[in-house]
């Protein structure tokens, strides 16, 4: 079932729009997908979810890291 209201690429906080693709841009290059800045409509899905899992993959080791530490202190 689809939902019209869900726009997937929504930042919630737009202000972090730019550390966002700073991020993806890290990551895309760490793991050699060729992303650029603009158009990547050349990019398989497969390259381009690699992506956003390697992020998702990331931001939850940082978050994680985060809890470890404050459990700690």
């Amino acid at each position: 079932m689809s939902n019209n209201n869900t726009n997937s690429n929504k930042i919630n906080v737009p202000e972090a729009r730019a550390a966002m693709e700073q991020f993806k841009c890290e990551v895309a290059n760490e793991i050699g997908v060729p992303l650029k800045k603009g158009y990547n409509g050349d990019l398989t899905s497969a390259q381009n979810g690699y992506v956003g899992g390697y992020m998702v993959k990331k931001m939850i080791e940082k978050q994680e890291q985060m809890m470890a530490e404050k459990n700690q202190g």
